[in-house]
Parts: C-alpha cells; sequence; structure tokens
C-alpha cells in the first residue's frame, strides 16, 4: 500500500500484505519464533556434542586395542615406533574431540541459554511480554484506521448495491416498453423507479466516497505509527541475529581444529616420526638379536653335580637393547620385552639338522585366516605341575617359584629341557623343565 486504499487494486495483491488488518501478528510471531530458535540451535549443539564424544570414544578404543596387537606382534624398530605414532595421533585427537564435547555444551550453548533468558521474558499468563507490547502496539495504531475501512468497506457494499438496483428497474422498464401488455400507467412506474434508484444509487456513491476520502486521510498517520511499533520490533531482531552471528562463529571456532595449534602439532610430530623410519637401522637390530650377529653359548664339557638338579642349558638373550618402541608411551614393566616385541610370540629352535628342518612360517596356517598381531599362546588350557626345587629366573622370559608350589605348564618340553608355563598369577614364561612333576 503506497499511502491511500487503491479499490482498483487485485485482492493477490492487497489480501496479504502487512498494511492489512490483523496482518502484523506475523511481525508479533517472530518473537516466538526466535525463542524457539534458540532452543533449536541449543538441541542442533548438544546433539553435535554427543557425535563428537562418540567420535573420540571410537577413536580412544581403536588406539588402545591397535597399540596392544602392534606392541605383541613381530613389528620391530623405527617401523614399529611411526606405527605406534599412529595410535597416539588418534589418542590426542580424541581428547582434542573430547574438547570440542565440552568447548559446545559448557561454552556456546550456555551462552544461548543465557541470552534467551535475557532476550525473552515469558509472563505469568503465556507468552512473551516484548510479544505482547509488540501486539499491544500494533493493535493501539492500525484501531482507527481500521475502523475507519469497516465504514469504507460497507459504504461500498451501500453503493455497489444500489448500482446493481438501478440496472435491474433500467431493464424493467426497457422490457416494458416492448411488452403490449405493459399499460402506460405500468410502464410509468418502471419509469419512476429508474429514477428513484439513480438516486439512490447517487447519494450511495457520495457517501462511499466520502468514507473513502477520510480513510485516505487517516492512512498517513496510521503507517506511521505502525512503522513505530514495526522497527521496535526490528530493533528486537537486530539484537537477535547480531547475537546468533557472534555464536555461530564461537561454534566454527570449536569445532575447527585446524586452527588449533594443538592439532598441527599432532600431525608435525606425526610426520617427523615416520620421516626417521630407518631401514638400516631395523635391519641392524634385527640381524644383532635374531640373526648371526647374536652371540652363542657354544656347548662345553660340565661336571656331573649329583647334589643339585642343574636347570638344562638355555640359548642366552642377545646384549644390547632395540630402540624405544614409543616417543610417547612406555607400557608397564612387564608387558614388553627387554628386546622387542617380536620375540615375544615366536619360538625358534636353536638346535636342526637336515633331518629336523626349522618350522616354515607359513600365511597358510589354519587357512591362512589368522592374525599375525594376535597373541598365539594358549591361555585356556595346560597341565597342572608341581615345583620339585625352588628356581629364580635368571631371564626377564622365565619364571620364578618355590618347592611345591603349583601352576600350569603351556606348552611342553623343548630340545633344550625348557618348559614354558604359566603361574597362577597370570605370569607367564620359561622354565627348565626337570623342576617340575606332573599333578
Amino acid at each position: 500500500m503506497s499511502g491511500s486504499y487503491d479499490e482498483s487494486a487485485g485482492a493477490d495483491d492487497t489480501m496479504d500484505s502487512f498494511w492489512e488488518v490483523g496482518n502484523y501478528k506475523r511481525a508479533v510471531k517472530r518473537f516466538d519464533d526466535g525463542h524457539r530458535l534458540c532452543n533449536d540451535l541449543m538441541g542442533c549443539l548438544q546433539e553435535r556434542a554427543k557425535i563428537e564424544k562418540a567420535y573420540g570414544d571410537q577413536l580412544t578404543a581403536w588406539s588402545k586395542r591397535w597399540r596392544q596387537l602392534i606392541e605383541k606382534g613381530p613389528q620391530y624398530g623405527s617401523v614399529e615406533r611411526a606405527w605406534l605414532a599412529v595410535m597416539t595421533e588418534a589418542e590426542r585427537v580424541s581428547e582434542l574431540h573430547q574438547d570440542v564435547k565440552n568447548n559446545l555444551v559448557n561454552e556456546d550453548v550456555e551462552k544461548v541459554k543465557n541470552w534467551q533468558k535475557e532476550a525473552y521474558h515469558k509472563q505469568m499468563i503465556g507468552g512473551f511480554k516484548e510479544a505482547k507490547e509488540a501486539e499491544e502496539g500494533f493493535k493501539k495504531a492500525q484501531k482507527p484506521w481500521a475502523k475507519k475501512l469497516k465504514e469504507m468497506e460497507a459504504a461500498k457494499k451501500t453503493y455497489h448495491m444500489a448500482c446493481k438496483e438501478e440496472r435491474l428497474a433500467a431493464a424493467r422498464e426497457a422490457n416494458g416498453k416492448t411488452e403490449a401488455s405493459v399499460t402506460p400507467d405500468q410502464q410509468k412506474k418502471l419509469h419512476e423507479k429508474v429514477d428513484k434508484c439513480k438516486q439512490d444509487m447517487q447519494k450511495a456513491k457520495e457517501k462511499y466516497d466520502k468514507s473513502l476520502d477520510e480513510l485516505n486521510k487517516c492512512t498517513p498517520q496510521y503507517m506511521e505509527c505502525m512503522e513505530q511499533v514495526f522497527d521496535q520490533c526490528q530493533q528486537h531482531e537486530v539484537k537477535r541475529l547480531t547475537f546468533l552471528k557472534e555464536a555461530l562463529l564461537d561454534i566454527k571456532r570449536h569445532l575447527n581444529l585446524t586452527e588449533n595449534q594443538s592439532y598441527v602439532t599432532i600431525y608435525r610430530e606425526l610426520e617427523r616420526t615416520i620421516q626417521a623410519i630407518s631401514t638400516q637401522e631395523d635391519l641392524r637390530w634385527f640381524s644383532n638379536n635374531h640373526g648371526p650377529e647374536m652371540p652363542m653359548n657354544w656347548p662345553a664339557f660340565e661336571e656331573y653335580n649329583p647334589d643339585q638338579a642343574a636347570a638344562p642349558p638355555k640359548k642366552k638373550k642377545p646384549d644390547g637393547a632395540p630402540p624405544t618402541p614409543s616417543t610417547d608411551h612406555v607400557a608397564p614393566p612387564g608387558d614388553r620385552s627387554s628386546v622387542s616385541s617380536y620375540d615375544k610370540n615366536q619360538a625358534y629352535s636353536t638346535e636342526w639338522s637336515d633331518d629336523e628342518q626349522p618350522t616354515a612360517l607359513s600365511g597358510n596356517e589354519n587357512g591362512g585366516n589368522r592374525n599375525s598381531f594376535e597373541d598365539d599362546s594358549s591361555t585356556g588350557k595346560g597341565v597342572r605341575v608341581r615345583a620339585l626345587y625352588d628356581y629364580d629366573g635368571q631371564e626377564q622370559d622365565e619364571l620364578t617359584f618355590k618347592a611345591g608350589e603349583e601352576f600350569t605348564k603351556t606348552e611342553d618340553e623343548d630340545e633344550q629341557g625348557w618348559c614354558r608355563g604359566r603361574l597362577d598369577d597370570g605370569q607367564e614364561g620359561l622354565y627348565p623343565a626337570n623342576y617340575v612333576e606332573p599333578i
């Protein structure tokens, strides 16, 4: 509407206009929508926080499982360190995603909640104070104009009805002139009816023009008052939109880990560890600990000692330890060999001949489906034995027990007279076969 009520405007152009009576309710409803949208934003952030937590938990579980498999598996040296560094990356990224979750819930959600409480004030009878004030303002501004509009609509209706009556009277008069059955007196009455209808139509038109003129005079004041109330609504909406922009920027800052220096450092350190892989260092270590460079206790003459059962000869472990498997995580004592994770799951025979070849390590074992990282030691079966003598383990992979102590033999005696067993406290290791007897 442009300052005057345009009768000729089509219904489709005016029926949904803000200036129509009662159409200010959409501006009032925006207060209710604004409050609801705050709730929607908080629900959205809480749902994202759950996703961040679940992802962090999955990373942690994945890292824990594979760290154990790698540490117990056959990989060694600098490649093992790099592989474990990937697990470290997952753990540290998991912590960052937990931080994202905490920031979303403790900062962003709380910020929206506090702003919502300050911006919208609930009334005892329902609704919000801001919406009620806006609606009362619009009603007050629209009331005088709406009254004039109603009067104008009534005058227009009266005028249109008078026009219709005048046309009907003129049509009857015209028909009466062509029909022989109509007497002159009847024609006279029809003519008088037409004159009266024309007079009524003119009076209605004058009243309609007057009411429309009064409405148009009232319109500028109506528009000014309505715009004042609407501007007040706009000012509140400016505060809401400005706040949401700031809140969304905070949310973006919390979600964007690439802007977090800790996140950048994680991948810088991971790349450094991977780049530090040394093929020659790993091959040299393997040769020293599992190859030709290993020391050897060659057989020597030993006198028989009848007073003490001698432990069978056992191949000594090599001197020197491999590189520390991880720069960030150190396994607890007893979990890892002082040499490498490699020799925890590999049993080698120290004697062989043409008649007895070393066992081939083939991927076809168990149908080729065996995971080389899964622990192959038996934990559920074995034979119970009792110690005949005290034995103090001389090396890390040997058991220590007292005479009379019972435990489980998990592997039979090898060619050098050593068995593998498990104490009742769960510790596993080697022990001399002639120190025990089956129960």
